[in-house]
C-alpha cells in the first residue's frame, strides 16, 4: 500500500476492482464508510455483486480479464475530457519524456518483440537524452514522441463501444465510474484504488496494476491522502513475508538476487550492473554490503567480497510453478512445505499433487495435517504402496502461541506478545529454522566441500537458550547496528558499503534505533495528523504512513489544497514540516536539485507512466486470458505474447466449444485460505460447510439447475463436484452481442479438516504473469451439469 487503512477515510473516491474488503478485509471497510460519512463515494467493479458491491455507490460488472480495457477506458476519458492534473503530470512524471525513434506499437505488439523467443528487445523502448544522461523533456506535452502522446494514441482505441463490448459492462454503468473516479483529477480531491488477488493473478497481473498506477499518476492521486494505490493482503503478514525475501526473485529489501550470468559474476559487477547512477537506489551497494555483513558477520571482509560467493545463483525460473513442474519432472530430490499447502492452493492442484510423488522426501510444516502433507494417503485418492515419498510433519504453533512482529498492508511493524504456551511438541517457525540451521552447521563443522564452505560461513550468533534464539538479537540485526562498537544505526541513512555496518533488512532500518527503543512495540492510539498515528508502531521507510508524499505539494513546496496536506516547505525553519515523515532528505529545498523529484526510488526521480523495463510491453495492453470464451478485439494477438508456457500434460488447454464458461476463484469471510486453519474450527466449518459454485439464474435455467442441486464443474484439468447456489450476483455478460457466462468458487476446500469438499483449484491451469510468474486462478474455461 502506498498509504494505509486509517487513510482511507480521507479518500473522495475509493475504487474497488479485483477485491472485496467488506468480506475479506471487514476492518478497511469501517474508515471507507468514515469516508462516506466525509462526501465520499465508493466504486464497486467486479464480475460478481460483492458485499462490498452492496455498499457501493456505483457498481459495475464487467468480465473476469478485461481490467485493462476498463481502466484504459478510463485513461482515455480522463484524456478526451481534459479531467488529468495537466502540472502534477508535467513535473513529476515521465509523460513529458521523449521516446526514442523506432518505438512503434502495431497490432498487439511493441517494437523489438522476437517471436523465436516470445520476448522483447527493451533498448526499442528507451528515452532520447541530453549528453549528461538525463532523459529530454517537453513539459508542454504537445511532442508527438512525448509519453504522454503514445498514451494518448495507445489508448485511443479503447473507446467506450470498444471497452463494453469487450469487459461486458453495460455502457451507463461503465460512464458513471468514469465520471465518479476521474472528478477526482483536480486539487482539493484524491480518490484511492484497492485492490487484492483479483487484479493480479492473471497472465496480464503486472500490467493490471501498472494500469492503475498509470491512472493515478494522470489525475494527481499519488502522495496524498485518500489517494495512492492500495493492495490489500490477504494474511496478517503476507507484506512482512514479501519485505523479507519471500519473493523469488528478491533478496530482502527488494534488492534483485543476483543470477548465474556474467554481469553478476563479481560483488563489483552485479553492483556495476544493478545500481542506478540517479534515485535512492544508488545506495544499493550499501545496503547489500551490510545484509552480507549481516549474514556472514566475520566470515564477511573486503577481500571475499564480503561472502558474495555464497549467495546461491541460478538463471532457472524459481516460481511456484516452475518448481513444481521441475518436480512433475523428477528433477528435485525434497522439498519444504511451510505453511503452505498446494494440494488446495496451487493451480492445476491435481497435478502438484502427482508432482509431490516424484520426490524422495517432503518436508511439511503446519499446525495440522494438511492436504499437502497427506496427499500419499487412501483418502486422498492416492495408493501408499505406489508412492516413495518420505514425508515428515513438524508441528508448527500458531500465531498466538509464539512472540514477534508481522507487518499489515499498511507496512506498519506491529510486535506481537505470546498468550498462551505451545500445545504439544509444536514450535514456532522461528525455532524451527533455528534449529534446524544449528544442526546442519554442527553437521557440516569439520567439512571442507563447497556446500560445507557456504554453510560454515554463515554466521548464525542469536544467543537465546535452546532452541530458542534471542528474539531481541534479531530485531537488532535487522535494524542495523556498527560493526565494531555494536551500535545501533538510526536509520539506513547511517549504512556503509565498506563493510563497518550490518543490517539485515535496510527498509526496516530505524524501527530500533536506540537500545531498548524498539517502535514496533508502540501503542500510542493518539492521531498525530491527517490519521497517520505516527506513535502507533514503526511503519517502513523511516515510520513514513504516506508514501511519495512530497508529490502532495506543488513544485514549490506549496500543497496542492489545504484539504489534502500532507506535508509542505517550512521556508523558516528551511525544512519540510507537516503530518508525514518526508519521502526524502527533509532540508532539501524545492529549489535544490532533486527537490522536486517525489518519486525518489525511480532513477529519474518521476512516476514511471512508460515503463521501459517491463517484460510484456511500457504501457498495459489488453490480451484476452490463457482461456478464452471470445477473440481479441484489441488485436490479433490472443495472449499476452511474453509469458512463459509450460508444454505437455502439466499444462493442458481448454477451448470454448468444449468449456464456454468462464470460471473464477474467491475467498469468503469464513474461511481462510486453503482452509487449513478454518476447516479445522467446528464454529467456522459450520457457518461454511460446503463447496459451492455459485451462478446466475439465467445459466442455472439454461442448465436445468436448481438451487442446491449438487453439480459437476469441469475443465480441461479435471472436475469437481459441489452445490449449486444460485444467485442474482452473476449475470450473463454481453459483449459484442454474445451471451457468455461466468460462475464463481470458494478455493477453501479440501478432504481434511470438519468441513470437507472438492478443491476448486484442480479446474485451475498452470500459467501465470509474464513478470512474476503468478497463477492466472481467475480467468479460466470450464463446464457446468447436473451431478445425476
Amino acid at each position: 500500500m502506498t498509504n494505509h487503512w486509517n487513510d482511507l477515510q480521507n479518500t473522495d473516491c475509493a475504487l474497488i476492482m479485483g477485491a472485496n474488503p467488506a468480506e475479506n478485509h471487514p476492518i478497511s471497510f469501517r474508515w471507507l464508510l468514515k469516508a462516506r460519512e466525509n462526501g465520499g463515494k465508493i466504486v464497486s467493479v467486479d464480475p460478481r455483486f460483492t458485499r462490498s458491491s452492496s455498499q457501493a455507490d456505483l457498481y459495475a460488472p464487467l468480465r473476469s480479464g478485461t481490467d485493462i480495457p476498463f481502466v484504459g477506458g478510463m485513461i482515455k476519458y480522463a484524456i478526451d475530457n481534459n479531467l488529468f492534473h495537466k502540472e502534477y503530470v508535467a513535473k513529476y512524471t515521465n509523460a513529458s519524456f521523449i521516446v526514442k525513434e523506432g518505438f512503434d506499437f502495431k497490432d498487439g505488439l511493441f517494437s523489438g518483440y522476437n517471436e523465436e523467443t516470445r520476448s522483447y528487445d527493451k533498448t526499442k523502448w528507451e528515452f532520447e537524452t541530453a549528453e549528461d544522461g538525463t532523459p529530454i523533456r517537453d513539459e508542454s506535452l504537445e511532442n508527438p514522441r512525448s509519453v504522454f502522446q503514445l498514451l494518448k494514441k495507445h489508448y485511443s482505441r479503447y473507446d467506450v463501444e470498444t471497452v463494453v463490448n469487450v469487459t461486458g459492462t453495460p455502457k451507463n454503468d461503465f460512464l458513471k465510474v468514469c465520471e465518479a473516479f476521474c472528478s477526482t483529477g483536480k486539487p482539493g480531491k484524491s480518490g484511492t484504488i484497492m485492490y487484492a488477488m483479483g487484479t493480479t493473478q492473471h497472465t496480464v497481473g503486472t500490467q493490471n496494476v501498472r494500469a492503475f498506477g498509470i491512472l493515478q499518476l494522470l489525475l494527481g492521486n499519488i502522495g496524498l491522502p485518500g489517494g495512492g494505490i492500495n493492495a490489500l493482503r490477504g494474511e496478517s503478514n503476507v507484506q512482512g513475508s514479501t519485505d523479507f525475501g519471500l519473493l523469488f526473485g528478491d533478496l530482502p529489501g527488494y534488492v534483485g538476487a543476483p543470477k548465474a550470468l556474467p554481469e553478476h559474476a563479481s560483488l563489483k559487477a552485479y553492483l556495476e550492473k544493478e545500481t542506478p547512477k540517479t534515485g535512492y537506489w544508488s545506495n544499493k551497494p550499501k545496503f547489500l554490503v551490510s545484509m552480507l555483513k549481516a549474514w556472514y558477520g566475520p566470515n564477511a571482509t573486503k577481500e571475499n567480497e564480503f561472502g558474495y560467493h555464497n549467495i546461491p545463483k541460478g538463471n532457472k525460473n524459481y516460481s511456484h510453478m516452475a518448481l513444481f513442474n521441475a518436480m512433475y519432472k523428477g528433477e528435485l530430490d525434497g522439498t519444504f512445505l511451510i505453511g503452505t499447502n498446494p494440494v488446495v492452493g496451487g493451480p492445476n492442484a491435481g497435478k502438484e499433487k502427482e508432482a509431490l510423488s516424484k520426490l524422495k522426501w517432503m518436508v511439511a510444516v503446519d499446525l495440522w495435517e494438511t492436504e499437502t502433507s497427506a496427499f500419499w494417503q487412501k483418502d486422498a485418492g492416492s495408493n501408499p504402496e505406489k508412492i516413495d515419498t518420505e514425508v515428515f510433519l513438524l508441528p508448527a504453533c500458531s500465531s498466538f502461541e509464539k512472540e514477534g512482529s508481522v507487518s499489515n498492508s499498511s507496512r506498519w511493524m506491529q510486535y506481537r506478545w505470546k498468550a498462551i504456551e505451545p500445545k504439544g511438541e509444536s514450535k514456532a517457525d522461528l525455532e524451527i529454522i533455528h534449529s534446524l540451521a544449528t544442526r546442519i552447521k554442527k553437521l557440516y563443522k569439520n567439512e571442507s566441500t563447497p556446500a560445507a564452505k557456504t554453510i560454515n560461513a554463515l554466521h548464525w550468533e542469536y544467543g537465546g537458550h535452546g532452541e530458542h534464539p534471542d528474539i531481541d538479537v534479531i530485531c537488532k540485526e535487522i535494524n542495523g547496528y556498527d560493526a565494531k562498537t555494536g551500535k545501533l544505526v538510526a536509520n539506513f541513512n547511517s549504512l556503509l558499503d565498506d563493510g563497518t555496518t550490518i543490517c539485515g533488512n535496510w527498509i526496516y532500518s530505524g524501527f530500533y534505533p536506540e537500545e531498548g527503543k524498539n517502535l514496533s512495540k508502540r501503542r500510542d492510539n493518539k492521531d498525530t495528523g491527517g490519521g497517520n498515528f505516527l506513535n502507533w508502531s514503526y511503519a517502513w521507510p523511516m515510520n513514513r504512513r504516506i508514501l511519495y508524499n512530497r508529490a502532495s505539494a506543488d513544485p514549490s513546496g506549496k500543497p496542492w489544497s489545504k484539504e489534502k496536506a500532507v506535508i509542505w516547505w517550512d521556508g523558516l525553519q528551511k525544512k519540510w514540516v507537516g503530518n508525514d515523515v518526508p519521502d526524502f532528505k527533509p532540508v532539501v529545498s524545492p529549489s535544490e536539485p532533486g527537490g522536486q523529484n517525489p518519486f525518489i526510488m525511480m532513477k529519474d526521480g518521476v512516476g514511471g507512466v512508460f515503463a521501459p523495463s517491463l517484460n510484456d510491453g511500457p504501457f498495459p495492453e489488453h490480451y484476452e486470458p490463457f482461456e478464452s470464451p471470445v477473440a481479441n478485439l484489441f488485436s490479433k494477438q490472443e495472449m499476452n505474447p511474453t509469458v512463459f508456457i509450460f508444454d505437455g500434460s502439466f499444462n493442458k488447454k481448454g477451448n470454448k466449444s468444449k468449456f464456454p464458461i468462464i470460471g473464477t476463484t474467491y475467498r469468503v469471510s469464513e474461511h481462510w485460505q486453503s482452509g487449513t486453519m478454518t476447516r479445522n474450527q467446528e464454529w467456522l466449518s459450520e457457518l461454511a460447510a460446503h463447496m459451492f459454485i455459485e451462478m446466475s439464474e439465467e445459466l442455472a435455467k439454461e442448465k436445468g439447475i436448481k438451487n442446491k442441486d449438487k453439480i459437476i464443474v469441469s475443465s480441461a484439468r479435471g472436475e469437481i463436484t459441489a452445490y449449486a447456489m444460485v444467485t442474482k450476483r452473476f449475470k450473463p455478460h454481453k459483449m459484442n452481442g454474445k451471451t457468455v457466462h461466468q460462475i464463481g468458487m470458494p478455493w477453501h476446500f479440501g478432504y481434511k479438516g470438519f468441513a470437507t469438499g472438492d478443491t476448486a483449484n484442480r479446474l485451475t491451469p498452470h500459467i501465470g504473469d509474464a513478470n512474476t510468474n503468478i497463477p492466472e486462478f481467475k480467468a479460466f474455461l470450464c463446464n457446468v451439469r447436473r451431478a445425476d
